[in-house]
């Protein structure tokens, strides 16, 4: 039997309250960084014993509690892949931001079924904020969240991670292309920036290089609070790749003008 929304919703609090646990006594503290690999996007990916502690303890829970789920998790990969309902976990988005005593990174979690993400939540558990969407509805706390009007991109707030995600090609040339249209640009917001997207404060966030677990549980959040989350091309974001979160369906179809010619044609993991 499938569990109720509201004992799903309940669990997933459970899981950002033990990661917060594992991840805020290590923040800001002397930290050992291990580079995971070298890409050619990006050249210094790093892991914690933050990370690998935050997602362990995660998934200590959901076999406790729900053992016929599935998990997926940036550190320790793929369990039970066959399962109705899966876990995809980031235990910390923005590793960089963590290392270097940033705000901006957080705890991603995410409720998949055989579909799309049903549920999310984006917790930064030093501020306190916990971000929580169920496609239908998105909240700050008890507050519900909507993002804000925004038709023309020249008023637009623009903001993406890091400019060497989108390569020296066409995806970078489409980028560049879109920045320059918009009003106002901000770099190294993580998935912070997509929760500022929900509340309101920002109109645009354009990425590549996500892999699912850096999107799915944000997913839900942004579309609860009235916005729009897509490829480049207009397809569905659950997988990652290149993506764009907006909080008007104009100001996405505006950047997806510019984008969509390049789609597909940035550099991958």
């Amino acid at each position: 039997m499938t569990p109720a929304p509201n004992e799903l919703l309940d669990f997933a609090h459970r899981l950002a309250d033990v990661a917060g646990a594992t991840t805020r006594p290590l923040f800001r503290t002397a930290l050992e960084v291990t580079r995971k690999r070298l890409d050619v996007v990006d050249a210094i990916a790093i892991v914690t014993e933050a990370d690998h502690a935050a997602e362990a303890a995660m998934r200590a829970l959901i076999r406790a509690r729900y053992p016929e789920h599935g998990i997926l998790g940036e550190e320790q990969g793929h369990e039970n892949p066959e399962a109705e309902l899966t876990w995809v976990l980031d235990p910390i988005d923005g590793t960089k931001a963590f290392v270097t005593g940033f705000p901006t990174w957080g705890t991603l979690i995410a409720l998949r079924d055989w579909h799309s993400p049903i549920l999310g939540i984006m917790d930064q558990p030093f501020t306190g904020e916990r971000f929580v969407g169920t496609g239908e509805a998105a909240f700050l706390g008890d507050r519900r969240l909507a993002t804000r009007a925004c038709e023309r991109l020249g008023a637009a707030v623009l903001s993406t991670t890091a400019l060497d995600m989108f390569g020296a090609g066409a995806a970078r040339a489409a980028f560049d292309a879109l920045w320059a249209r918009c009003g106002l640009r901000r770099l190294g917001g993580d998935c912070y920036a997509y929760a500022m997207l929900a509340h309101g404060f920002i109109d645009l966030v354009v990425e590549a290089d996500l892999a699912p677990w850096d999107i799915q549980a944000l997913i839900p959040i942004i579309e609860g609070a009235g916005g729009v989350v897509t490829t480049w091309d207009g397809g569905p974001a659950d997988a990652g790749g290149q993506v764009i979160a907006a909080g008007d369906a104009r100001a996405h179809a505006a950047a997806l003008k510019i984008l969509a010619s390049a789609a597909g044609q940035g550099e991958t993991r």
